[in-house]
């Protein structure tokens, strides 16, 4: 099956996984929906080993040439656009969540995508609300709250499912070119946004972080441009230069 896709490469990116089986699932996977690249965060398992291999099968070249990171912001550098699946129930209530079929649709909206992201978290405790927030969108796949823990490798398949099936809707609108901010301006941006924040006054050291994750928030859920973020950075570096002057002139 060829997926008729209107992104140049996918990379499936694993946080901290720490069940070999189940990173060899995923890497079966890969190849059962052509991935381009898989991506480890902190391995907390042999993802090597010969369990891992047995359940790749024809996807052990993913096993083979996995590219591994010591940390989810260098695992997402290149990457243009980022989705993040969340599975839990009790996140920050100034999280917003998309059904995956909507966030998917959305991206046929554009003409073409170069680097596109997916990650998926720790198969005990998910993604950390910091790391929900390096991603552009954050999907959850809705299950029975009576027992809404889904095993890692079942939430790939249904997420690349899902992607796969999107990738043959014909939405018939006009394509946009892609030029939003990627999660590194964004996230760059808001360490200075931050830094000046605090040197102000507005922010405290204390409730800075929970601050700060609102603003940026609004920001994701606006799909900000890369010009936009980059007024926005502008507007800071010139506080800054004012900040630094009007010192120097007392």
């Amino acid at each position: 099956m060829i997926l008729e896709k209107n992104f140049s490469n996918l990379n499936l990116i694993l946080v901290e996984p720490n069940g070999s089986l189940n990173v060899g699932s995923v890497a079966r996977l890969c190849s059962n929906f052509e991935v381009d690249e898989l991506r480890i965060v902190s391995p907390k398992c042999d993802i090597f080993s010969l369990e891992a291999k047995k359940m790749a099968l024809k996807g052990r070249k993913f096993l083979e040439h996995c590219k591994i990171f010591d940390s989810l912001e260098k695992a997402i550098l290149d990457c243009d656009l980022v989705l993040a699946s969340c599975g839990r129930i009790e996140v920050s209530k100034d999280s917003f969540f998309e059904s995956s079929e909507d966030i998917f649709d959305w991206t046929l909206s554009f003409k073409k995508i170069n680097n596109l992201a997916i990650i998926f978290g720790r198969e005990d405790r998910g993604l950390t609300n910091s790391e929900l927030l390096l991603a552009n969108k954050t999907f959850n796949i809705p299950t029975s709250q009576k027992n809404p823990s889904l095993n890692l490798s079942h939430a790939v398949s249904i997420v690349l499912y899902e992607l796969n099936k999107s990738s043959k809707k014909n939405l018939n609108n006009e394509l946009k070119v892609f030029n939003l901010a990627s999660s590194k301006q964004i996230h760059d941006s808001f360490v200075e946004i931050e830094e000046m924040l605090l040197r102000v006054g507005y922010l405290l050291e204390h409730t800075s972080n929970t601050k700060i994750s609102k603003f940026k928030n609004f920001i994701l859920r606006a799909n900000t441009s890369m010009h936009e973020i980059n007024v926005l950075r502008g507007i800071v570096h010139q506080i800054n230069w004012f900040l630094n002057n009007s010192k120097k002139n007392k």
